[in-house]
């Protein structure tokens, strides 16, 4: 399918077929794109964790409002964000850069001094938000390479991330929950598959200036 094809044909699927599991090489495609997402400075502020443990996300599902997907789908992503980042990510970060891209890391400490003077003033608050933004960038690629795949997918707000970070131990890894996305396969039994696309006009969303 073209991209337009995919982003008609996919929605955020409410039913999961329990039976359908999501091939390797697909998957390895899902997280390529989510690895080639865009984001500021090249940085990739967050980690994103498959939970495939089944009794974890019957546990989570406590935390996700009911919500049976996290249960139900295939695999289950957990987008979080660094709660910090230091000196040290900065350095290794420029310290790869050099290496692949054959610079000489004298080149790149202005580079280096720019970023931590920008990044390291922030907040605790402004730099989850600064992470946060950097996730949803990597969703809309995920969501994408789902549709062209045609693999489902449940982008998910409703959770808690507090609990979701106790019991999957971030606090102790510097990660807080932001993001949970289900993937997999649709059920027959999904009726909200059938609905029309409700979305704004292009006339209506688009002005030229």
């Amino acid at each position: 399918m073209s991209l337009i094809q995919s982003l008609k044909w996919r929605y955020a699927t409410k039913k999961f077929d329990t039976k359908k599991s999501i091939a390797a090489e697909d998957m390895q495609v899902i997280l390529e794109a989510i690895q080639l997402t865009a984001t500021s400075y090249g940085l990739q502020p967050y980690k994103v964790l498959n939970i495939t443990n089944k009794t974890l996300r019957q546990q989570m599902q406590a935390a996700s409002w009911g919500q049976t997907q996290v249960v139900d789908a295939s695999d289950v992503l957990v987008f979080c964000a660094y709660t910090e980042i230091t000196s040290d990510m900065i350095d290794t970060y420029v310290e790869r850069k050099a290496t692949i891209q054959n610079i000489p890391p004298k080149n790149l400490e202005g580079y280096s001094d720019f970023m931590k003077s920008k990044i390291l003033e922030k907040s605790p608050e402004e730099l989850i938000d600064w992470n946060a933004k950097q996730i949803y960038i990597a969703l809309g690629n995920l969501l994408a390479i789902c549709g062209e795949l045609e693999i489902d997918a449940c982008p998910m707000e409703g959770f808690e991330p507090e609990k979701y970070d106790e019991m999957l131990g971030l606090k102790e890894k510097g990660l807080t929950a932001v993001l949970v996305c289900p993937i997999g396969y649709r059920s027959a039994e999904d009726f909200t598959q059938h609905s029309p696309k409700v979305r704004k006009p292009l006339t209506e969303l688009y002005e030229t200036i």
